[in-house]
């Protein structure tokens, strides 16, 4: 049996999978995102998850055949490395697993492990393709300087306009008075309270603001539609930018898929597909095949050396599927 561990900017899923394409458990755990609280949080969270999983499968970690640990920020602290590779050994008490970046579940799941670029967009934003063996990751810079088009990117786009109405800078939308009901500030100014102070800053809670983006564009905000194409836009250069870098011919047809909850407003989707065909003939977008924490456990049969065959995947194909996993 087969763990996957999808890390993402709000939750960490757990799903374990038999060599026939039978899920045995499935576990959620909070954000494995170490970077604001400590990577003493990584081995709290696996660990809660591990045993959840455990649990809910009737199985102890030692009947494992190997698993895939996908944790956001993995690689981007070169220090960190020697206490993230290790911290799993703790938690299931072998060796048999691996750890990268929670990128690439998201390709895994989504196009199979197979050849070809897919675009994470959940709390933060990245590529991650492959080909030939060769792997890239463009994007994921962190929420400060980089995520565009992620959730959080599009949630702050949306408190900007907020702020803006506010003020009178700009004609006030729908989007006003639907943060005004999410947020409920005693005045506008106490936005400033709520997101800096009572909520310090979180993430999680900040990226969830751009469902309410999604809703105002739905009502006929101008400014809240204009933040979800950009978002679409500015996922489909960094898919562009990653084709480049891997080097596919001009002639080539280059599969694309995408995963993370940003994808669920139809808007940035939509923006997304326009701006990849209009940039380059040989994309072929794909729906996802599986939910990234899917990939993790197929990545991890494919790491010991017996992949899944194809009646299991086709198994794994009829069971429903999140597509709502958060990236980072």
């Amino acid at each position: 049996m087969f763990l996957g561990v999808d890390g993402g900017g709000t939750k960490t899923a757990f799903t374990l999978v038999d060599r026939s394409g039978q899920i045995l458990g499935r576990a959620e755990a909070p954000s494995s995102y170490y970077f604001s609280d400590g990577i003493e949080l990584v081995e709290r969270i696996l660990k809660q998850g591990v045993d959840a999983v455990c649990a809910a499968a009737g199985v102890v970690p030692a009947q494992f055949d190997y698993a895939f640990f996908a944790i956001p920020g993995y690689g981007e602290a070169a220090g960190d490395l020697p206490v993230l590779d290790a911290v799993p050994r703790s938690v299931l008490g072998h060796d048999r697993y691996a750890c990268d970046n929670d990128m690439v579940c998201g390709w895994a799941g989504s196009l199979g492990a197979v050849d070809g670029i897919n675009v994470i967009s959940g709390t933060g934003s990245m590529t991650y393709g492959e080909r030939l063996g060769r792997g890239v990751r463009v994007g994921g810079w962190g929420e400060l300087f980089g995520d565009e088009g992620s959730a959080y990117w599009i949630a702050i786009r949306g408190l900007s306009a907020f702020s803006r109405m506010s003020d009178g800078r700009q004609p006030e939308g729908p989007l006003a008075a639907l943060l005004r009901r999410r947020l409920e500030p005693a005045s506008d100014l106490d936005v400033i309270d709520i997101v800096y102070n009572r909520w310090k800053g979180d993430r999680g809670r900040i990226a969830a603001l751009s469902r309410v983006v999604t809703e105002a564009a739905a009502l006929g905000d101008g400014s809240a539609a204009e933040i979800l194409a950009d978002a679409g836009r500015e996922l489909a250069l960094v898919v562009d930018v990653t084709r480049r870098q891997l080097g596919f011919a001009p002639d080539e047809t280059v599969p694309v898929s995408y995963s993370g909850g940003t994808f669920a407003a139809e808007a940035v989707l939509a923006a997304f597909t326009a701006a990849l065909h209009s940039s380059h003939p040989g994309y072929e977008l794909r729906r996802p095949l599986y939910e990234p924490v899917i990939g993790a456990a197929l990545y991890a049969a494919k790491l010991a050396g017996t992949p899944l065959d194809r009646t299991a995947l086709d198994t794994l194909r009829s069971i429903p599927q999140d597509a709502g996993e958060e990236a980072r």
